[in-house]
């Protein structure tokens, strides 16, 4: 039987929680300050800890740091609940090491999406096996528009488009913005004196997309073999904008010059392989010729869609009269949702362009991102197992990102959806556990 510990000095918050958990089996303690709560949690280690900081008496976020130390590496589900709601509260658990955040007056609803999501052990926990077809991905740039370096972003991080995935001896780079150079350096630092085969996948070619593959250092070693792909659509071609960058007025050298054995092909279907990963292309709502991917893995597919205007609440929003959006435009507009939709089905990871929330949306209307909560609503619609925001505006800070995953961890919570949702982080990275085909 799961142990739950509950930690707070309000004796109805600890009424209500304990009964709720132990309507549902829990073996449940129950502390009335912080000492008293370490000390349980050393004589009776639980599965979960829920601690409120709704009260003063001490400093909290000291106190989970304490508590998630305490059974290192195997560390209790940590749940904080606070009565601000604030976006700095929710970040300032997360950097002390708590798993969740709920703002009071608790939802119990939420409580409850939070322990079905994490009823199993962590993806995380297991190393992959490259021999049993072991599937690793790694953020190494999360950011969208530009580069945002600097205090008010190091949580989440500052560096555009780049996600790595491992499908046992497949390398697949998604997208080769800033983040590719960090990635690089620990290729390049890994493999040491092994040769590198690996594959970019490019969406499409704003710029921060590609700006860091100039700073690739795998490119730059004669044994690396680097295959970069993307649409044949692209305006000048892919190997004509990816050389362009490098041209002399803006780089030092030119693509042609780099020592590494590189090639460039544009795919002219919607379906190919990478290695042993079979890949499906869908086109989006953005300006240019723009693509996401859906890739097959032993752990269950992982659908990538960086940048993306996803339509519905141009149609929920707008005038129906607006010369914005004529009834052929609606049309258009509801079909492309219900590809998308169908496209990212069932996916065991989602990661999806959220830049706006609503209210920002409104005053970006056509440039070609989506708000958050229209990414929980499809990802929700598709079935999805997991959703990663992703392509952080460059204005958003840290805080108000967490601000952003509490809202659609709401929504998901109100729906009683099991949908895991969360913010893709540089430096995360997950291990997925094979999934059985039925």
């Amino acid at each position: 039987m799961n142990t739950g510990l509950v930690i707070s000095e309000d004796r109805e918050f600890r009424r209500v929680v304990a009964s709720w958990l132990k309507e549902r089996q829990w073996t449940v303690l129950e502390a009335g300050d912080r000492a008293a709560g370490l000390e349980l949690a050393r004589q009776h280690p639980p599965q979960l800890v829920l601690c409120d900081l709704l009260k003063p008496g001490g400093h909290g976020f000291h106190f989970c740091r304490q508590l998630v130390q305490l059974q290192d590496p195997a560390h209790p589900c940590v749940i904080i609940a606070t009565g601000n709601g604030c976006a700095p509260d929710h970040f300032r658990s997360l950097e002390a090491g708590a798993d969740e955040y709920l703002a009071q007056p608790l939802d119990l609803a939420e409580l409850s999406a939070i322990l079905a999501r994490r009823s199993g052990p962590p993806a995380a926990a297991t190393a992959p096996d490259p021999a049993s077809g072991g599937v690793r991905l790694k953020f190494w740039g999360v950011r969208g528009s530009i580069p945002t370096p600097g205090a008010e972003t190091a949580y989440y991080g500052g560096n555009t488009s780049c996600v790595e995935l491992r499908v046992g001896s497949d390398i697949i780079i998604l997208d080769s913005g800033s983040g590719i150079r960090p990635l690089g350096r620990a290729l390049a630092a890994e493999f040491k004196d092994r040769p590198i085969h690996l594959t970019v996948l490019i969406t499409h070619t704003h710029w921060d997309h590609i700006q860091g593959f100039p700073f690739f250092m795998p490119a730059y070693d004669p044994r690396n073999r680097i295959v970069v792909m993307g649409y044949e659509g692209a305006r000048q071609g892919l190997q004509s904008t990816l050389s362009s960058q490098m041209e002399g007025p803006f780089f030092p050298i030119a693509m042609h010059q780099m020592p590494g054995h590189i090639s460039i092909e544009e795919f002219k279907g919607l379906e190919f392989q990478v290695g042993a990963v079979p890949v499906r292309a869908q086109f989006l709502n953005h300006p240019g010729a723009c693509t996401g991917y859906r890739l097959a893995t032993p752990g269950g597919d992982i659908s990538y869609l960086p940048d993306v205007e996803l339509c519905q609440r141009l149609r929920a929003n707008l005038d129906p009269d607006s010369p914005r959006l004529d009834t052929e435009a609606r049309t258009l507009a509801s079909e492309h949702d219900r590809k998308v939709v169908e496209f990212i089905r069932d996916s065991e990871v989602l990661i999806l362009d959220s830049q706006y929330n609503a209210g920002e949306y409104q005053q970006h209307v056509g440039w070609g991102h989506s708000c958050a909560e229209d990414s929980v609503a499809f990802a929700m619609r598709a079935n999805v197992k997991r959703l990663f925001m992703f392509h952080h505006d460059p204005e958003h800070s840290d805080e108000e990102i967490s601000r952003m995953v509490a809202r659609g961890r709401q929504i998901a919570a109100r729906r009683h959806s099991p949908l895991l949702v969360e913010a893709a982080r540089e430096g995360l990275e997950l291990v997925l556990d094979r999934v059985e085909k039925t």
